[in-house]
């Protein structure tokens, strides 16, 4: 049985589009090096503007 890990233990980035940071999740776990925003929405807009 794998070990649990506090949410805060987890590693997190910043988010490529919007800024705000961002935790690993399960899903991502192959591809982590690799993943830049925090979701779909952020990776459609890709750094456009806020108003």
């Amino acid at each position: 049985m794998p070990k649990m890990r506090k949410k805060g233990d987890l590693p997190s980035k910043v988010c490529a589009s919007c800024g705000l940071p961002f935790s690993w999740r399960k899903k991502w776990a192959r591809d982590w090096d690799n993943v830049r925003y925090c979701s779909e929405r952020c990776k459609r807009t890709k750094g456009e503007a806020k108003s």
